[in-house]
């Protein structure tokens, strides 16, 4: 009995740790093209507004103008929209919400079940998205995957093996997917 307590404490220690450790692998959301946002402005309903972002990532606002706000997060939005505001009125207090998350993305293509398109969340993984598109099939090369992930104008290429993967070696390579990214499946 006792050795059971302890295993079972061990275990919640252990747990705690890795979600501590997957917690700050996650960083905050940043927005991008598609994204829709809801901003408001106390006691001005003039400025209230529902905004979609379009490809560019630049809206305009009244009295703000255009903001370039793809790669920014909801707070940082929310602190450019209060010190340009200011210019204008004293003291604005601003909300801003994401209301509805459209430009997180990743593609497989390839020898899986379904190739497309698929919504990722912040901490999906390779492993994930290839049983979102319904695993390899039985012609696929597995142990020559590919992440394509572009990095300012250049587009670098990440192996995975997902032999490797599976048999529980070298998990490194189950890496967070970023947005855009595209799994490319042999």
């Amino acid at each position: 009995m006792r050795a059971r307590v302890v295993l079972l404490c061990g275990l919640i220690f252990w747990l705690g740790l890795v979600s501590r450790v997957r917690a700050q692998e996650v960083p905050f959301y940043r927005l991008g093209p598609g994204d829709v946002l809801e901003i408001t402005v106390w006691q001005d309903e003039r400025l209230n507004r529902k905004v979609v972002i379009p490809p560019d990532g630049v809206i305009s606002y009244p009295f703000a103008g255009d903001i370039k706000v793809s790669g920014l997060t909801v707070a940082d939005l929310r602190r450019v929209l209060q010190k340009r505001l200011s210019e204008y009125i004293q003291n604005p207090t601003v909300t801003v919400m994401l209301v509805q998350v459209n430009s997180l993305k990743a593609y497989v293509i390839g020898k899986v079940n379904h190739p497309g398109v698929y919504p990722i969340e912040l901490n999906t993984d390779v492993m994930q998205i290839l049983a979102m598109a319904g695993g390899l099939t039985p012609f696929a090369s597995s142990k020559k995957i590919l992440i394509l992930r572009r990095q300012g104008d250049r587009i670098i290429k990440i192996p995975f093996n997902y032999d490797q993967v599976i048999h529980g070696q070298h998990l490194e390579q189950n890496i967070i997917l970023k947005r855009g990214d595209v799994v490319v499946v042999p």
